[in-house]
């Protein structure tokens, strides 16, 4: 049954809001990326509601809903941030159901665009190691070419998100013959270590000019920071222009390189799938299609008779 509520006020809708994201980060241990994009989301919701004076959440209705994000569309939001809007949505109103009581039935039956599913944009083999080697080489100072060049192998070597691999502390180097990650939503995984990336992470260590505690950061800014996963992406583009690769050669699309080459080289998709983190194997079943596809790419152009 709907919960009979007052209209709440603006300032009580912002504070339902603060309340959901601080239980994202604090028990659903959300990634900095959902949290960002849920922030964002909830809060154009917010000044929605204000504008259409609708500030009693148990009483919206699909018009209500469906109104929003037809703002968002004319706005020039795409299928897929259009999905992603319904996701935080529901997930806000989920929340709102169990922890305060406000039930609403019309955003659980509401229906999202359909998208056509994108397939991952690795960088090949040889475009992955052509950018840590540039990482390697420039007029930056000696440790911050050792950084550069560990955190990409991390990506590409480990398969690593950004933010996981962000989240490193000092005291987890030197890395032994595995390495425990924490990704999305809690849970753990370990990834084995080759040598090269432990090779890479022992040649920057000794080299960072800061007093490291074992609580700190692995990977430091020039001004002796935690490295955001801002100046991560910037240092990224910088290298990727230099090389002339294209827009697609990003921190995100060596983790895709990762996952592909492994796939080429013969693995297991369920393994994959754990060293990857994923919690469906759907997400890791769209790497066959782009190996296909690569093979198919390799036989056209290679084959006499194609």
């Amino acid at each position: 049954m709907r919960a009979k509520t007052k209209t709440q006020t603006a300032e009580a809708v912002s504070g339902l809001i603060a309340r959901y994201l601080s239980h994202l980060k604090a028990e659903r241990r959300a990634s900095a990326y959902t949290l960002r994009n849920y922030a964002i989301t909830l809060d154009r919701f917010a000044a929605h509601l204000r504008e259409s004076e609708r500030l009693n959440l148990a009483s919206l209705d699909a018009r209500d809903f469906r109104a929003f994000l037809a703002a968002r569309r004319g706005d020039g939001a795409s299928a897929p941030t259009l999905k992603l809007d319904l996701s935080a949505l529901r997930s806000f109103f989920a929340f709102l159901r169990k922890r305060h009581g406000i039930d609403n039935d019309a955003i659980a039956a509401l229906r999202g665009p359909k998208a056509k599913p994108r397939l991952p944009r690795p960088v090949s083999e040889a475009d992955a190691e052509q950018m840590i080697g540039r990482a390697g080489v420039g007029d930056d100072a000696p440790w911050l070419r050792a950084r550069d060049a560990a955190l990409l192998m991390l990506l590409y070597g480990a398969g690593l998100r950004i933010s996981e691999a962000l989240s490193l502390k000092w005291r987890d180097a030197p890395f032994g013959e595995t390495l425990r990650i924490l990704g999305k939503g809690g849970k753990t995984r370990d990834i084995p270590v080759i040598p090269a990336l432990r090779e890479a992470i022992e040649a920057y260590r000794p080299l960072v000019p800061f007093a490291c505690a074992p609580g700190g950061p692995l990977f430091y800014s020039a001004r002796g920071k935690a490295l955001s996963a801002r100046a991560a992406q910037r240092m990224v583009e910088r290298h990727r222009r230099a090389l002339g690769f294209p827009d697609s050669a990003t921190p995100h699309a060596l983790r895709h390189a990762f996952a592909t080459h492994l796939l080429s080289a013969g693995g297991d998709l369920r393994a994959i799938q754990e060293l990857l983190g994923h919690a469906s194997i759907a997400a890791t079943q769209r790497y066959t299609k782009v190996d296909a596809e690569r093979i198919l790419s390799v036989y056209e152009q290679a084959h006499p008779r194609a």
